[in-house]
């Protein structure tokens, strides 16, 4: 199954039936909406983990020690891959206790901060690339190579885009009634978009807990 946007939207439209006439916007903005509310909930449950690096001697952000430009993508920080030594702390080359890291907004540039920063002990013993693995934003891109959502969930995204196309049926419904029918027969559903969105939430909480 391919992970591309254009085919989750092509899905999730399938599963809408005649519903999913009513969102007409151009280029699928109303999916694509869907789509970003879908994944901000995954992120909570979901986890992408990724690997990335950074030159501690020529990618430090200017003026702040330590600091360095996180991944686009990241969400949180895994594990330091980086200060792996064989060292004893009676022996001279000893780097020390290695830095702990935390996560800083640095002029609107989300970045890694290394406290305290890494000394050049720790550099010429550990070298200079910081190795580290990260959590990574659940992303579904144009194109398939740039979704880091791992394709076990795609079930689990299209279900939340459901509930939200339900969702703003349901915003509709105070203007404009929307008649829920099957697609096949144009009989009506017994459920209205209201009940929809309530039952879809709940199955997605309910996968969603057990991930």
């Amino acid at each position: 199954m391919t992970m591309s946007q254009a085919a989750i939207i092509a899905d999730v439209k399938a599963s809408l039936n005649d519903s999913a006439a009513l969102f007409k916007a151009a280029n699928d903005a109303d999916f694509i909406r869907h789509l970003d509310v879908a994944l901000q909930d995954i992120a909570a449950s979901v986890a992408c983990p990724r690997f990335a690096s950074v030159d501690l001697l020529t990618d430090q952000i200017d003026g702040w020690p330590g600091a360095y430009p996180a991944p686009a993508d990241y969400s949180r920080f895994g594990q330091m891959i980086w200060g792996k030594h064989s060292y004893q702390p009676w022996d001279a080359l000893y780097p020390g206790q290695l830095p702990s890291i935390i996560k800083a907004d640095i002029n609107g540039m989300t970045a890694l901060m290394l406290c305290p920063a890494a000394s050049p002990q720790q550099i010429a013993v550990c070298g200079s690339q910081f190795k580290f693995s990260y959590i990574a934003k659940p992303a579904v891109g144009v194109d398939a190579a740039n979704t880091t959502l791992p394709e076990r969930h795609r079930g689990l995204l299209i279900l939340r885009m459901q509930a939200e196309a339900m969702r703003e049926l349901t915003m509709r419904n105070i203007t404009k009634p929307t008649a829920m029918r099957d697609g096949l027969t144009g009989t009506p559903r017994n459920s209205t978009p209201a009940a929809l969105y309530q039952a879809l939430m709940a199955e997605f909480q309910a996968k969603a807990a057990t991930l």
